[in-house]
């Protein structure tokens, strides 16, 4: 099980959640065989995830390396100072490595090279930089062998890249959100005014029916805690307890609360506002706001910034007053993503990709008729070149069939007497002949 030290190297924050907390109280209840089992990890969304996690599996087998790691904070981790252990770790586990490090680099190569032939039968540049970026997690100078420098890569790549996972996934959202409305807009242009009044009117009265839902508590709030002790936990209200409700949580038991495990506790939050079966409500949109939620309450409450919470830190956040009387909370919906300029700029954006890919298609199309013009010459220059290999045949027979019917129309100046031929001679022949006396 990845405990607190994997979380230092950016995995056991995605651990996750096999279910919602159910509603029986943990503390009075012994945990069945499956509730003992962690819980399965989660994809990180790394392109190197599978790799990441090997690494770091096998590592984990070796016993200096996994006493290192769970005694080192994350800063000198950072730092590269736990990279340098690796000059510790068996010649077993070594070798491994080096395995995994071989069958990664075969991976990257293959990836590259279908990308390669993908953008060159579409007639594409191909951006050495982003293939570059793909190795940048391990030392690819080196392909055989896992060195200090390749885990050194593997940690820093890791942090660096699950860090600004929150911050793209966002930009992906507003993106969405923006061509959403710019294919709204762009439908109602095609319609006849008085369908178009009927659109907008239905567009106006599902963003109500969206908005009308219960109160929001904010996230990491004590109205929002109870609502799940009470709800999710079958508990008293009255008798919350921060400890027992941290340790409920803790769905691993590693002792602290990752980002899946603060997540699970805004499923009844976003329940009040989300139904999958509603047309005016986004899926999209709800995991969004499940992903602001978590992002306000480790703002809030990780105050050393290693994306985990710990007990103490969260029990130093419920004493505090914002605890008891928190500020409102707003929705997506209620706290627009984007401003109108900033959607203008976006169609501008969407345009001008539109204006270069219709010129790369005209260019291509350019290309494709030259192409079968020069192939259309060729044809020609070959079937010219195919009659004119026929008519040298046919004056070549021409010439030879003379001959050969001269030759045998041709009359014998001699004939030759053979030993036994009494055929008579010819009466020149016998002048011919000497006389005997």
């Amino acid at each position: 099980m990845w405990g607190p030290s994997h979380c230092c190297l950016i995995l056991c924050l995605w651990a996750g959640l096999d279910a919602l907390p159910v509603a029986v109280d943990k503390t009075k209840v012994s945990p069945s065989v499956e509730e003992m089992q962690p819980p399965k990890n989660e994809d990180t969304g790394l392109h190197y995830d599978r790799y990441l996690r090997e690494v770091i599996d096998f590592l984990e087998k070796d016993p200096h390396f996994r006493d290192k790691l769970h005694n080192t904070d994350m800063e000198d981790i950072k730092q590269g100072k736990l990279a340098k252990e690796l000059d510790f770790v068996s010649h077993h586990v070594r070798t491994k490595l080096d395995e995994l490090k071989r069958q990664e680099v075969n991976r990257l190569r293959t990836l590259i090279k279908a990308k390669q032939d993908m953008t060159g039968d579409k007639g594409m540049a191909m951006d050495h930089q982003v293939l570059l970026k793909q190795f940048e997690h391990l030392n690819h100078m080196n392909p055989h062998t896992f060195e200090v420098e390749d885990l050194d890569r593997l940690i820093k790549s890791a942090t660096n890249d699950l860090e600004n996972f929150d911050k793209d996934r966002h930009e992906e959202f507003k993106k969405y959100e923006m061509m959403k409305e710019l294919d709204r807009r762009e439908h109602l242009k095609k319609l006849d005014e008085e369908t178009r009044k009927k659109e907008e009117e239905q567009y106006e009265e599902m963003k109500k029916k969206h908005a009308d839902h219960p109160k929001i508590n904010h996230p990491g709030s004590q109205d929002q805690l109870k609502e799940v002790w009470q709800e999710a936990d079958g508990l008293d209200p009255n008798e919350f307890d921060p400890k027992t409700f941290f340790k409920l949580h803790d769905t691993n038991g590693d002792g602290y609360f990752d980002e899946q495990e603060l997540e699970a506790l805004f499923t009844k939050e976003l329940e009040k506002i989300y139904d999958p079966t509603r047309e005016e409500d986004d899926m999209l949109e709800m995991e969004e706001d499940r992903l602001r939620m978590r992002e306000h309450v480790m703002n809030e409450i990780d105050t050393n910034r290693d994306r985990l919470v710990s007990l103490d830190e969260f029990i130093t956040a419920t004493d505090k007053k914002e605890f008891v009387e928190p500020d409102g909370w707003e929705t997506v919906d209620q706290n627009p993503i984007y401003t109108e300029e900033e959607l203008k700029e976006f169609e501008e954006h969407l345009a001008r990709e539109e204006h270069d890919l219709n010129l790369k298609t005209n260019d291509l199309l350019k290309q494709r008729e030259e192409l079968e013009r020069q192939q259309e010459q060729l044809n020609a220059q070959k079937m010219e070149l195919q009659r004119a290999v026929e008519h040298m045949e046919q004056l070549k027979t021409q010439k030879t069939e003379p001959l050969v019917q001269a030759k045998a129309n041709a009359v014998p100046s001699a004939v030759e007497i053979l030993p036994g031929d009494t055929r008579p001679m010819s009466q020149g022949h016998q002048q011919d002949l000497p006389a005997h006396s």
